[in-house]
């Protein structure tokens, strides 16, 4: 797609993103009707209810492009949306605002465009390819911190618990004897988000879904940062939801630890 292209779409992603967070900011603190899909993994009816008024909205500004949503599943295409609507629902049912709206457009496995919005903090990030990415119009741009002194996001493995668990431990246990701090949020598209902004110095999980990571990956790929599988593909990762993201040289240094770890 042409970079004007692009534009036009990063617009349409942006309006539908705040259109979902309008209604996890309504739906926070009151009745969600809360279920668990699998353990720890939660869901509510605010989690439907943002995802219906995104697809419709792109449906609606955008249409004939294929959508997948976390909860409703949908169609995969060459070109197609990836929506996470709340990200981060553990948080949200506990009154934890890190929560965002994640909407991405991916073309031929790669997202082209990337919006994470987060309604409970009034930060909305934007990028396309080649395009930079910003928060709220202004430029982001990747740490410099050196990694001696890098402060790292992290997930603690969620999604079949037992099995990546062990693989899970030794980077973590590594990655705090090596840098100077890490954090867990508990919702991965702000990570990348803070990652592109250089609040935080890096990032790693494994076993997420692509509308989890596609838009906050391409917000640290156009604020200057590198992504990769945990193996260092450049590809992989939105396959598999093994994620390393950083700065070059942090993200060498995570690298280094993730590497070789059974996923």
């Amino acid at each position: 797609m042409t970079p004007a292209e692009l534009d036009q779409l990063l617009v349409v992603a942006e309006q539908a993103a705040r259109a979902g967070g309008a209604l996890v900011a309504d739906g926070y603190g009151g009745a969600r009707r809360p279920r668990e899909k699998a353990p720890g993994d939660w869901v509510s009816d605010v989690d439907f209810a943002s995802e219906t008024t995104i697809r419709e909205e792109l449906a609606r500004l955008a249409p004939g492009i294929a959508f997948f949503g976390e909860e409703g599943g949908g169609e995969r295409g060459r070109l197609g949306w990836f929506v996470d609507p709340l990200d981060g629902t553990a948080n949200f049912l506990h009154r934890f605002p890190a929560v965002g709206v994640s909407v991405a457009l991916v073309e031929d496995g790669r997202p082209v465009v990337g919006v994470v919005h987060a309604p409970l903090i009034g930060e909305t990030y934007t990028a396309r390819a080649g395009g930079g990415a910003f928060r709220d119009a202004e430029p982001l741009t990747i740490s410099a911190r050196p990694p001696e002194g890098a402060i790292c996001a992290t997930g603690f493995p969620f999604r079949a618990k037992a099995d990546r668990l062990p693989s899970y431990f030794p980077v973590f246990e590594a990655a705090l004897r090596q840098f100077e701090d890490l954090r867990r949020a508990g919702s991965a598209s702000l990570d990348l988000a803070w990652t592109a902004s250089g609040t935080f110095d890096g990032y790693f999980e494994q076993a997420l879904g692509t509308w989890d990571v596609a838009a906050g990956a391409l917000l640290v790929r156009e604020a200057g940062g590198v992504v990769t599988d945990w193996e260092g593909d450049d590809d992989a990762w939105l396959r598999s939801g093994d994620i390393v993201a950083g700065p070059p040289a942090v993200h060498e240094r995570l690298l280094d630890l993730t590497k070789g770890a059974q996923c």
